[in-house]
């Protein structure tokens, strides 16, 4: 079997919210997404439903150039690529979509997101921020040393895996621009 790769992106919008989390936890990336493809073209996560409205929450698709990484064109990145197996990346896929399936039985973690700003975790079932959302995906399949990876888990903490490869920092609209 041959390894594929999936694409972690870690970045910081701007956004009042976003600016917020960076007072509490100082850390330069306060958002994280996953994709299946280095164009990142679809990324997946926990955020708002609509980038207009940052108090209704749940599991959302992104893009470079669509909904909150549009209208923040100055959202700034850094893209993690972790190669994987075929099964392991197939598995990841499942639950992506199975979430995106199910998105009903799925919610945004407001608590969990307050509590981690005071490192408390809260994780209650079927409820993710960001970051929570991407740390199961990588945990439930033994992605790389993810299940080391801290419970109140940031962004930057995926830099901690030891499979990772750093393939771009920069403003996140350029990405395409420089990797493809």
């Amino acid at each position: 079997m041959e390894d594929k790769s999936i694409y972690l992106v870690l970045s910081q919008t701007g956004t009042v919210f976003s600016r917020a989390l960076k007072f509490f936890t100082g850390a330069k990336y306060n958002h994280a997404s996953i994709s299946l493809s280095p164009t990142l073209d679809k990324m997946y996560s926990f955020g708002r439903l609509n980038p207009y409205n940052p108090f209704i929450g749940g599991f959302v698709e992104e893009g470079i150039n669509v909904g909150t990484f549009k209208r923040f064109y100055k959202t700034t990145a850094m893209v993690l690529e972790v190669k994987v197996s075929e099964e392991k990346y197939n598995g990841i896929k499942s639950l992506i979509d199975y979430v995106n399936n199910n998105k009903v039985k799925f919610h945004y973690n407001y608590l969990g997101i307050l509590c981690a700003c005071f490192k408390k975790n809260h994780a209650p079932k079927n409820r993710f921020y960001c970051s929570q959302f991407v740390l199961a995906c990588l945990t439930a399949f033994d992605i790389d040393n993810a299940r080391e990876l801290p419970k109140v888990i940031k962004p930057i903490d995926f830099m901690k895996l030891n499979n990772k490869r750093v393939i771009y920092r920069g403003v996140l609209k350029n990405y395409n621009k420089v990797i493809i």
